[in-house]
């Protein structure tokens, strides 16, 4: 009996220090909806997803802490999770370069990204974005154009659907601004596969500079699954949430990891007991391209 009520208070408790927070999301000019939005807690593993019609769900210790809404073509904003019932975001102003336009003929092809490990593993990440990272090489220059993306996935619904970002790096080696002005979201089939997707409409060129390729799990109503699961020792049956899909990773050797968390971007080096850096292994993304020319 003693056992229960400290369990019963543990809940009180946990209660009464967290809070789902509701709201929507939209365009501060036309005052539509705007879905899959990146949400976040600031500086916590905290995230979700806005749903189609710009509905939000997400759990935060308190309502003084912090939102983070961030999305391609608006400015991302910060406000107090008290504050964010309706929440408008301002369409982002991009000044454009002249610039020669060309574009792919398609007669030659290079698949990039595979590796030599075979031995994959799925995780549930939550919101984080991991990034894979292309580094330019010199013969690219007859392949100059993103053709088509492959990620390998695991999933138990059919058209999952999963975000997938294309970033510029910056001078400190960071994934910087993204190279298409707009959200780039898939579907992918039920089942372990590898999913290609078409990229000739956004007439990509492969930067000088190098190329981080990211996914972004949604956290939306359709790509989730239930179940409930009773505790053998207490008797008490919870409710475990699933997202889907699952994005394999390969075991590979690289000098850092980035992901983005919190609403930032972190790099996590090797840092050996000497305090000499290195190369690490790390869990990557399966994902490859083909350039074409």
């Amino acid at each position: 009996m003693v056992e229960k009520r400290l369990l019963l208070a543990l809940v009180f408790i946990t209660l009464s220090v967290s809070a789902q927070i509701k709201g929507i999301v939209k365009d501060s000019l036309s005052g539509k909806p705007i879905p899959f939005v990146n949400i976040w807690v600031q500086n916590e593993n905290i995230g979700s997803t806005s749903e189609e019609n710009g509905t939000f769900f997400i759990n935060t210790i308190a309502n003084g802490n912090k939102l983070i809404f961030s999305t391609l073509g608006f400015e991302k904003k910060i406000i107090k999770a008290s504050d964010a019932s309706v929440v408008y975001l301002k369409p982002a102003a991009y000044l454009l370069n002249e610039v020669v336009i060309s574009k792919s003929i398609g007669t030659r092809e290079t698949e990039i990204g595979k590796t030599k490990t075979e031995i994959y593993q799925a995780f549930d990440n939550g919101p984080k974005i991991d990034t894979k990272f292309f580094p330019y090489l010199q013969s690219y220059k007859k392949t100059k154009y993103l053709k088509k993306v492959s990620i390998y996935s695991d999933s138990r619904i059919e058209n999952a659907s999963i975000k997938i970002h294309f970033y510029n790096v910056d001078s400190k080696g960071y994934p910087a601004e993204e190279l298409t002005d707009k959200d780039f979201v898939v579907s992918v089939k039920k089942g372990t596969r590898t999913n290609w997707f078409d990229l000739t409409k956004f007439n990509l060129k492969f930067p000088k500079n190098g190329l981080f390729v990211g996914f972004e799990k949604l956290m939306i109503e359709r790509n989730k699954t239930e179940k409930s699961i009773t505790d053998s020792n207490t008797n008490i049956t919870q409710i475990q949430r699933t997202y889907f899909p699952f994005v394999l990773y390969n075991y590979v050797e690289r000098d850092y990891l980035y992901t983005f968390s919190g609403g930032k971007w972190s790099r996590q080096p090797n840092q050996e007991a000497s305090g000499t850096k290195g190369k690490m292994m790390i869990n990557e993304p399966v994902i490859t391209l083909i350039l074409s020319n």
